[in-house]
Parts: structure tokens; sequence; C-alpha cells
């Protein structure tokens, strides 16, 4: 996990583009570099995960070449090794080092040819031209504006641009920027084919590739550690890891003082798969005291992405604090493809299809989002396995109709597939789906409702809403986070789309909550 910047002109001076870096500093405590270049700058924050000694630092160079990037880039030992027998020669243990010969290579069509999680920011010096680009999911961030005098600028999270933009906007997910056009170079959610593969097939698919992408998300010069709430995703991940290493992993789970739901299940997932687990307890009080630094962490104004934070970004506080862990795997975008409790009631395959697009397409803006700035927040570096590009790619080319939960039990697909492992006992196979938010305690939510009716009469409630044009806020709750997000980020609303919620349109679905209590097959999530 790192920071970039990049100016695209040099209107700005060289101590404006360090103050630009270090308003992200937890991003990349490490090591700081700016480098000039014929037209512009660009800039480095280091968070060391791989090739640790200095060598590894960026700005990368190859000839007049220069490259910043925020990523892992996966397979990288091979690629590295094709491009020693070219003739190139490298200096660091640093995967992002091929970057540059890569593009002398494919120029342009590099991108599609990454298995990664990555932002970069490429100057191309005999061009004289800057390049930008995210990878399919938008699992790194990466933001943008146009400075007063014309140029562009580039940076890991909106807050660095805070002053600087009259309007922030997030990179789109699989594209590049190239000479002031976005091009599309990759889509997951869509990836074009529709597969016949029967139920088995798949299901071994699933659990082939997911092992997969569990593995090289392993390979890490710095220590590990694992997300576990005691859900199916974040258990499976932990348990697949566990059996792949040989070896006690590291896992740590959250829950309210009062109510905690997840803490009993996350227990006993770690005790099958011999974890070395941490529990980490919080109260009303540490939820209000954190609820402003989370907003500014985030940058989101969303309700349902500010709740699932506040208990993940305390429990990344409490690793930070008191481990030397430096990477955290998690169990997000599993729900997008598999499902989540409200797609329970999809009218059809394929509007569970056409649902689970949209919220592949979407994640940048809320999961993917959240992962990211609670764990970047106390310097350290996220890594999803279910946002892997050939797992996603395949789960959304598979026929919808063996996706929709058919049998009482979402995510059937995926439990079905590592039903034959013992990797996890069945009682945390077959649980049932709770969202983060809810089980790390219902009174969480409740303290968090409650705060936010006693900041507003109703004629303050009523004048604060109307106050906002864009996605008003509907609800104390909603108002009070409005709030927060323009007292760090005044005026920038569009960065997000749109409140998470449930399709409205579906029979079931028209609540006005997003959480899943909200829906009449919550049932036995809440135990």
């Amino acid at each position: 996990m790192c920071v970039i910047v990049g100016f695209t002109q040099k209107t700005r001076g060289r101590e404006e583009v360090l103050a630009c870096l270090d308003r992200a500093y937890t991003r990349g405590p490490d090591m700081a570099r700016v480098a000039e270049t014929a037209s512009g700058w660009l800039g480095f924050r280091r968070l060391s995960i791989m090739g640790l000694d200095e060598r590894g630092m960026q700005p990368f160079a190859l000839g007049p070449d220069q490259v910043v990037c925020n990523g892992e880039l996966y397979g990288w030992r091979r690629q590295r090794a094709e491009l020693e027998q070219r003739g190139y020669t490298f200096r660091s243990g640093s995967d992002c080092e091929l970057l540059l010969p890569m593009y002398r290579e494919y120029g342009l069509d590099m991108f599609a040819r990454l298995d990664a999680e990555f932002a970069l920011i490429l100057y191309d010096g005999e061009a004289d031209e800057y390049v930008a680009a995210r990878d399919p999911i938008g699992i790194r961030p990466l933001f943008y504006g146009c400075d007063p005098d014309g140029g562009i600028l580039f940076a890991s999270e909106a807050k660095q641009l805070v002053g600087l933009c009259e309007q922030i906007l997030p990179f789109p997910p699989g594209h590049y920027w190239y000479r002031g056009r976005f091009v599309r170079y990759a889509n997951p959610a869509r990836p074009g084919l529709s597969r016949s593969d029967d139920m088995d097939t798949v299901c071994q698919n699933i659990h082939d590739k997911l092992i997969a992408a569990v593995d090289k998300r392993l390979d890490a010069d710095a220590p590990l550690g694992f997300l576990l709430s005691g859900g199916l995703d974040s258990s499976l991940v932990c348990a697949i890891a566990a059996r792949l290493l040989g070896k006690p992993i590291r896992t740590f789970a959250i829950g309210m003082d009062t109510d905690a739901i997840d803490l009993k299940y996350a227990r006993k997932a770690a005790q099958f798969i011999g974890a070395d687990h941490t529990e980490v307890i919080i109260t009303r009080d540490d939820v209000i005291a954190a609820l402003p630094k989370v907003v500014a962490a985030l940058g989101t104004w969303d309700i349902t992405t500010i709740r699932a934070s506040v208990g993940m970004y305390l429990c990344c506080k409490a690793i930070r604090e008191t481990t030397d862990i430096r990477v955290l795997l998690t169990g997000e975008i599993s729900d997008e493809l598999f499902g989540y409790k409200y797609t329970d009631f999809a009218p059809s395959p394929a509007a569970f299809q056409a649902e689970a697009e949209k919220r592949v397409e979407e994640l940048y803006m809320y999961d993917v989002l959240r992962a990211d700035r609670c764990i970047s927040g106390w310097s350290m570096e996220a890594r999803v396995p279910f946002g892997d590009l050939d797992f996603v790619e395949y789960v959304m080319s598979v026929d919808p109709a063996l996706k929709v939960n058919r049998c009482g039990k979402g995510k059937y697909l995926l439990r079905r597939a590592f039903q034959s492992d013992a990797l996890l006992p069945d009682e945390i196979l077959w649980r049932e789906k709770a969202a983060f938010s809810d089980a790390v305690g219902h009174s969480m939510v409740d303290d968090l409702k409650e705060y936010a009716r006693a900041q507003y009469s109703d004629l303050a409630f009523t004048r604060g809403c109307a106050q906002y044009q864009y996605r008003p806020p509907f609800t104390r709750e909603s108002l009070l986070y409005r709030d927060l997000f323009e007292r760090y980020y005044p005026g920038q609303a569009r960065m997000i789309k749109d409140f998470w919620m449930p399709n409205r349109a579906w029979e079931g679905c028209n609540v006005d909550d997003p959480s899943a209590r909200a829906l009449k097959n919550y049932g036995a999530s809440g135990f």
C-alpha cells in the first residue's frame, strides 16, 4: 500500500507535491520521494511490502520514462524472467519494477496483460506524455481533477486533492487515461461469454480458482494477517490460507461489548483451523468517537459503507497498535458475486445477473473503498482474494440460473464447492449471511442512529436535508454522515453515485434502510 501523485504541469512546485503526498501519509509511512519530469511531477510514499530495501523505492526509471504505482502484481516473477530473457535487467525485488519494461514491450496494451491490483501514473519521456491507469475492479484507489491552470492532477485519495481541484472524481476502474481520454481495457463484471458448465464443473472451478487466488496473495516480504468475521467468506479465506501455509495464521475479529454476533463464530472458525486468534472488543463510546475519523478516512456519505467501516477501522487500529502485521487478507467481494440477502428476492436469473454486474462495477465506491481506507488508514495493505480477476470473470460467466437462491441457502455454489474439503465446520460453512455492520453487534447501528437523532431537532433536520440538492439525506443518520463528509470534502458529494440500497424495484426489497435487518428474510442471520 503506497501513495502516488502525478501533476501533468509544473504550475505547482516541489513542496506542493510533497504536501499532497503527505495528506495520505498513513498509506506510505516508510519513505517519500518527488521526481521532476520535463513537464510536471511524480510523487511516491512507500509502505514496504515487496523488496523491502531502498532499491524498491519509486519512482522507477527506464531511460527517460518514469512510473509510480500503488499495487501488487501477481505472477511477477514469471514475467520478470521473461523480460530478463529479452535483455532487461532489474535492481530491486519489487514487483512494480516490471512496469516500465512492460510498457516498452507492449505500450498501452500492457494493462490488459496484468494480473494485478494497481493504480499507476507513468511518464513517457520520449513523448512527453502522462499515462494513468487503474485495475479492473478498482481495488486500489485513484482520483483526479483539473488544475485551474489546465493540468490534470492524479492522487491515491480524494483528500489529497481537496483545495487543489474544484471537482474531484474517482478514476474509473478498468481504464487507462492517455492524451486526455479514458479508454476501457477490461470489465470483469461483463466477461462477454456465458458458460454452460454443469453444477459439478462450476463448483470445482470455483474451488480451484479461489484456492489459487488466496495462494498468490500470500506472497509478501512483510508479515501477514487475516480479518475473520466468522462468516462464510472470510472464514474460507482464512481456512484456505492456513492449509496452504501449513502453520498457524494470525486472525482478528471485532465485536461490541454487549451483543456481538460475529465473535462466537469467528472463535469457532479460528479454533477449527488452529489460528492464533485475537478478539477486539469495542463500546458505544469507541464507536461514536471514531465516527468523524472514519468519514474523513473514507471520503463517503453512504450509510452502509460508514456503518460497516466503523468496526473494520477500529479492528485495524488495534492490529496496527499491537502487532507488526502489514498485509491483511479479507473476504470482500463475495457478496457481489454470489449474492446478498436481498438478492434472494431476484425475480429471475437475468435480474440476478444484472444486479451482480451493477454491484461489481460499483465496488470501488462501496465495499472495496471501505476495505482500502480502513486498512490503509493504519498503514497496512488490503488483499482481496475474491477480487481475483480470473475468479471474478469465471463466476460472472456462470449461468445465473445456478447462482440464484434455489435451495433455501444463499451462496449455495460457494458452500457446495468446499463442502468435501473439511476446511471449516458445517456450522460456519452453512452459516446464514449476516452483514458485517449488523454482526459486529446490532447495538452498534442502533447506537449510531440514536446518536444521530440527538444531533438534530425536527426543524434542524428539515433544514439540514434541504441544503443538499444532490442525493439529499432522508434520515437523521444520513444527514449526520453528509454533514461530516462536507466538513472534510466540501462540495465533492458527486464522488459517490448514490446510497447503497437493495434493489427497491424487487418485491420484498422496497425498504428505507440498507441493513439486511430490514428484510423479511433476515431470519437466523441475527443469531
